[in-house]
């Protein structure tokens, strides 16, 4: 793979961890005793009444499920940088093939290359 390519595919990466971030700051924590990509969502305070406490179990479920779909994100883009630092990104985690570049454009965190996710996704 091009330097070039490979620098605008890491800044796409990192700009893309820096939004993650900042997105899950906005209703949850960072776990400090975690190494990893482990937050902990708020839970939010609407007041006592019960149509409220009613409102902010509904907000904290919301959120519990966001949480989860953005750290799986995250995961996902801080394992491509890991990827790209130690020289095997853009190779199939499976077939240890290259991937795309085209696929990698369209999704930078893709650690598999379309035959080996099509057989993936079959056997699921």
């Amino acid at each position: 793979m091009k330097k070039e390519l490979l620098q605008k595919l890491k800044d796409l990466l990192l700009a893309e961890k820096e939004r993650l971030t900042k997105e899950l700051s906005q209703f949850s924590h960072r776990n400090p005793k975690s190494a990893t990509t482990d937050y902990n969502s708020d839970f939010p305070n609407f007041g006592d009444s019960e149509d409220e406490n009613a409102a902010e179990v509904a907000q904290f479920t919301d959120n519990l499920s966001l949480e989860d779909e953005l750290e799986k994100a995250l995961r996902d883009v801080d394992s491509s940088l890991k990827r790209i630092e130690n020289g095997s990104y853009g190779l199939c985690n499976y077939c240890k093939q290259a991937i795309d570049e085209k696929r990698l454009i369209a999704r930078p965190t893709s650690s598999s290359c379309i035959r080996c996710k099509k057989t993936l996704t079959q056997e699921m």
